[in-house]
C-alpha cells in the first residue's frame, strides 16, 4: 500500500518520496548550545530530521532557541505529560512522537492533538512492544501471527481511531520492536490496514558492532519490501554513528544514490598490502562525500583493476608497489608507503 504524503518541517515523507534518514541527540536539550552544536554535526553527515528527548518542561522551552539555529525539522520525543507536548508545538517543534498509551486521559490527547492543529504540527504515534497497553479491544481482521505484533497493531489502530475521530491525520506511525520478526510482521500487518507513513526502525538492537547487524537485517528485509518512509538506525553509541550506516542500507538497496559506495576484496594469500588496514582508511576518508562515487580497494593483482572496472577510483597491491586505477585503467604506480596519500590526491581532483 502506497503511503500518503506527510510534511515534517521542510521535509516530505511518504507517497513515494525519498526515506528520510533521521536521529535523536544525547545532549540535554536544556543545554542548548551542546544539543546545537550535535544537531550540525548530524547534518553535516547527512540527518534530515532530528529528534530531541524532552523530560521536562525546561527542555520543551529549550526548543525554542534550538530551532532557528538548525536546518532540519526538530521532533520532540514526549512521555507521561502531555503538556510538555504542548509546550513543544509553541517552542516550534515541527513534530512531535509520543505513544497515546502513557498520555492518559483521552481529554490529554485531545488537548496534544489541538495543539498539533493549532501549530501546523505533525504528530508520531509510537508504539513499542515493551510498552503495550494490556486492555486493547481493538478486533483486527486479520492476524500476523505473531502475538505480539498484533498486540502492537491492535493498541496502534486503537490510537489512530481516536485521532481520526477528532479530524487529525497528519500522522506518521512506528511499530518497533527489539525482536527483528516481530517488527516485520507489525509493520506488515498495519501496511494492510493504513496507509499512514512508516518511521521504521528496530528499537533497543544494541551496540555499534550487534545493533548495526540487527538493524541491518530488519530494515533491509522492510525496506526491500517497499515499507519504510523514514527511518533511524538505533545504535547504543553516538547518535553520529548512526548517518553513515542508514544511507549504506538505502544504497545498497538502490533506494538512495548519495555518497561512496566501498567496494573491497576480503584478504587471503595473494594480499600484497594490508588490505584491511588500507579498506578502513579509505573508507574513513571518504564518510563525509556526498557525491555518488565507486571506490575500490583492492589486495593484489587478481583482484585489482579488472575485477573492480567499474570503480571511479581505486587502489590495489602489486609486486613491490601500489597500484591507483580509474575505471579499470592504471593511471599510478607508486610506492606502497605513499599509496595513501597519492590515492588521497586523486580523490580531491575527483570531487572537485
Amino acid at each position: 500500500m502506497k503511503t500518503r504524503k506527510v510534511k515534517i518541517g521542510n521535509v516530505v515523507i511518504g507517497g513515494g518520496s525519498p526515506v528520510a534518514v533521521q536521529s535523536m541527540c544525547n545532549t540535554k536539550t536544556k543545554d542548548v548550545k551542546a544539543t546545537i552544536e550535535q544537531i550540525k554535526r548530524l547534518t553535516d553527515l547527512g540527518c534530515e530530521i532530528i529528534r530531541c528527548g524532552i523530560p521536562d518542561m525546561d527542555s520543551a522551552r529549550a526548543l525554542a532557541k534550538i530551532k532557528p539555529k538548525i536546518k532540519i525539522p526538530l521532533v520532540a520525543d514526549i512521555h507521561y505529560d502531555h503538556k510538555l507536548a504542548i509546550e513543544s508545538f509553541k517552542s516550534g517543534a515541527d513534530k512531535i512522537r509520543i505513544n497515546p498509551g502513557n498520555i492518559g486521559s483521552q481529554e490529554k490527547v485531545r488537548a496534544v492533538i489541538d495543539a498539533a492543529k493549532e501549530h501546523k504540527g505533525a504528530i508520531r504515534i509510537g508504539v513499542n512492544a515493551g510498552s503495550l497497553k494490556t486492555d486493547g479491544v481493538y478486533k483486527l481482521a486479520n492476524s500476523s501471527g505473531i502475538e505480539r505484533a498484533d498486540k502492537m497493531v491492535s493498541s496502534l489502530m486503537e490510537h489512530i481511531e481516536f485521532f481520526e475521530k477528532n479530524s487529525f491525520t497528519n500522522i506518521v506511525v512506528s511499530l518497533k520492536a527489539h525482536d527483528v520478526p516481530e517488527t516485520l510482521a507489525a509493520y506488515r500487518l498495519f501496511n494492510r490496514l493504513k496507509d499512514y507513513p512508516l518511521h521504521i526502525g528496530i528499537t533497543e538492537a544494541g551496540t555499534a558492532y550487534s545493533g548495526l547487524i540487527k538493524s541491518s537485517v530488519g530494515l533491509g528485509i522492510l525496506l526491500n519490501e517497499g515499507l519504510g518512509d523514514t527511518m533511524r538506525v538505533s545504535l547504543t553509541a553516538a547518535p553520529e554513528e548512526e548517518i553513515y550506516p542508514a544511507y549504506k542500507i538505502l544504497s545498497t538497496l538502490g533506494l538512495r544514490k548519495a555518497g561512496v559506495e566501498l567496494i573491497s576484496c576480503p584478504t587471503c594469500a595473494r594480499t600484497e598490502i594490508n588490505v584491511i588496514k588500507l579498506a578502513r582508511d579509505v573508507e574513513k576518508m571518504t564518510m563525509k562525500i556526498k557525491k555518488p562515487l565507486k571506490i575500490a580497494v583492492m589486495g593484489c593483482s587478481v583482484n585489482g583493476p579488472g575485477e573492480a572496472k567499474e570503480a571511479d577510483l581505486g587502489v590495489s597491491g602489486g609486486k613491490g608497489i601500489g597500484l591507483i586505477f580509474k575505471s579499470g585503467k592504471i593511471i599510478k604506480r607508486v610506492p606502497k608507503k605513499d599509496l595513501l596519500k597519492e590515492f588521497e590526491k586523486e580523490l580531491k581532483k575527483l570531487i572537485r
